[in-house]
């Protein structure tokens, strides 16, 4: 009887020690995986800063599509959208594209843009130079504005990636900006500003 007491505390006590081991292995996997991510490029998560454009050489050869598209996230109320929708570069060659924004709220909204790129690892070889999803960007009630991301897709992108889109969402974080001071982005442009 003891041998079988003895044999059933083993077991509890090594199905005990799995359990922890699994809810650890289960805490840990969300920053393992984030890690995993950032090494291999496969999150298409983009630089959050800019990156210098140095003259480098434009392969002409070579004809990459870049598809915008843009989304707000549930509860923002901004129009928010691609002036280009799509757009054929060279690698290496130097690109600017326009987003327009409008504001119909009755109240001053802070606004930040979180991109994503599909597939994943194009995210690697595109270079943002200037980007409103860089900083917050406020917008006053009932003001609209342009908003400009500067860009060139690296000539070190594999041939087999002809093709790639960057989505970016727009989040309302006014709450989390009051009290900070939020800066006008100086290359927002409102639209009697732009001459439009």
């Amino acid at each position: 009887m003891t041998e079988t007491n003895n044999k059933n505390q083993k077991m509890v006590l090594k199905l005990v020690v799995i359990v922890i081991g699994m809810f650890g292995f289960g805490f840990a996997l969300v920053p393992l995986y984030d890690v995993f991510c950032d090494i291999t490029g496969i999150n298409g998560k983009t630089n959050t800063t800019a990156a210098s454009y140095q003259a480098v050489e434009i392969d002409e050869s070579r004809e990459v599509t870049v598809e915008f598209i843009t989304r707000t996230n549930t509860g923002m109320p901004w129009e928010f959208r691609a002036e280009t929708k799509r757009i054929k570069v060279h690698p290496g060659e130097l690109n600017t594209v326009s987003f327009y924004v409008r504001n119909p709220a009755s109240s001053d909204i802070v606004a930040q843009a979180i991109p994503s790129v599909s597939p994943g690892l194009a995210a690697l070889y595109l270079n943002k130079t200037e980007c409103f999803c860089f900083n917050q960007q406020p917008l006053d009630s009932g003001k609209e504005a342009y908003m400009p991301m500067q860009f060139y897709v690296d000539p070190q992108i594999p041939e087999d990636i002809s093709y790639f889109t960057v989505q970016y969402t727009l989040y309302d974080v006014t709450a989390r900006a009051d009290g900070l001071e939020t800066k006008t982005n100086p290359f927002m442009t409102t639209q009697s500003e732009s001459g439009k």
